[in-house]
């Protein structure tokens, strides 16, 4: 039986955790012997991780998570209360090194340099939760597979990745999957050296698990008659809330009787907290926090906006698509993958005129909503053939 390495961060809620969790849902238990290591053991999804699966929490991580993420001036104080004076010049030389020349390659293998190589032999080690550098990097370098894989998620134009770090660990996998079409496109805009090893994976929804999920009763603003937007995304400001929370205080004041609700929590809930405040929208655009169980939610809606500055594939604007919500999304990377406009949603521009006047049209246009439902359901929102080239690419 062929061993598999899958590594992430952890299973907090989000949306690359989730595809994660729909993709190996979909493997059958006994078809390979899989391990899934986490930088952090914790998250709200462990709790759905096929039980035949082993997890594990990688024990170096402690170490050189603090390296990373602080101050390099921390770092060397920390080196100098601890006595480690030996380590002082050669992290003062490697990190003013990777400064100059933009090259996070040799500051990683400084940081990396004392942690031990994975004792497996995996026939697949995949790292997952790509373009993250500490995951590839250890992937690239640290275990022994023989074959390796990166993941990436996100379009990597919109995001802040060392093109020379990334080149680099790159030729050490034998196949890069991307999420959309359109994010393959970017990727090789930054690493053109890809080409010849991508392939577009969309992101799967397991359609059975939403529809069950779906069914489950939850409280949600009975006494409210009006018309119910729903968002589902991590509060942070490529998601876009910010132009939502815009959008609904145009609407309240033209006279539409409208509450949007946001699902999902971030780095910007204060600052998204303050902004509903400053329109006086208390009542009218509420944060729901994050939720296990998104979808009756999203079932109840009348509307499902995504409103994301940037996206890879956006696994919430598929799970939308199979609940058949009438979606209006802005045009990020991959949602001209997902939805045909016009047809059975509207995509507009990163734009808040555009994004009220096409929620306003819904308003008063019902029929136009019914229309979007009923073309979702001739469209099979169903990614699981997806999964065969995962099968090919092990095999």
């Amino acid at each position: 039986m062929k061993k598999i390495l899958f590594m992430v961060t952890s299973m907090d809620i989000g949306g690359v955790e989730k595809s994660l969790l729909s993709l190996l849902s979909e493997i059958p238990k006994g078809k390979y012997d899989i391990t899934l290591q986490l930088l952090n053991k914790k998250g709200s999804f462990l709790k759905y991780i096929p039980e035949w699966i082993k997890i594990e929490e990688v024990t170096w991580y402690k170490d050189v998570q603090p390296i990373i993420m602080q101050a390099p001036q921390q770092t060397i104080k920390n080196y100098y209360f601890n006595k480690q004076y030996t380590k002082i010049l050669p992290f003062i030389a490697v990190y003013f090194f990777s400064k100059r020349f933009d090259n996070r390659h040799v500051y990683y293998k400084e940081i990396f340099k004392n942690v031990a190589k994975d004792k497996e032999n995996y026939d697949v080690a995949i790292a997952y939760q790509g373009p993250t550098d500490i995951i590839d990097f250890y992937i690239a370098n640290k275990v022994q597979a023989n074959k390796k894989l990166a993941w990436i998620h996100f379009d990597v134009s919109q995001h802040s990745i060392n093109q020379k770090l990334h080149t680099k660990l790159h030729k050490k996998f034998h196949k890069v999957f991307v999420v959309s079409e359109e994010a393959r496109k970017k990727l090789i805009e930054k690493i053109p050296s890809d080409e010849h090893k991508i392939e577009v994976f969309k992101n799967i929804i397991s359609s059975e698990s939403i529809k069950e999920m779906a069914q489950e009763k939850e409280e949600f603003d009975s006494e409210f008659k009006g018309t119910k937007i729903v968002t589902v995304g991590r509060l942070s400001k490529e998601k876009g809330q910010d132009i939502a929370i815009k959008v609904l205080a145009n609407l309240i004041k033209n006279g539409y009787n409208v509450r949007w609700y946001c699902i999902g929590d971030g780095v910007d809930k204060k600052a998204y907290e303050n902004l509903i405040e400053e329109y006086g929208l208390t009542s009218e655009f509420i944060l729901l926090g994050s939720k296990e169980n998104p979808y009756p939610y999203i079932k109840m809606a009348d509307i499902y906006v995504q409103p994301s500055r940037h996206e890879g594939f956006c696994l919430t604007l598929a799970e939308a698509r199979y609940l058949q919500k009438p979606i209006i999304t802005t045009d990020f990377s991959g949602s001209y993958e997902q939805i045909t406009d016009n047809y059975d949603g509207f995509i507009v521009r990163v734009d808040e005129d555009e994004l009220y006047e096409k929620i306003k049209f819904l308003l008063n246009n019902p029929g136009k909503s019914n229309e979007f439902t009923m073309n979702l359901r001739k469209i099979n929102a169903n990614r699981l053939n997806e999964v065969s080239k995962l099968y090919k690419f092990i095999q």
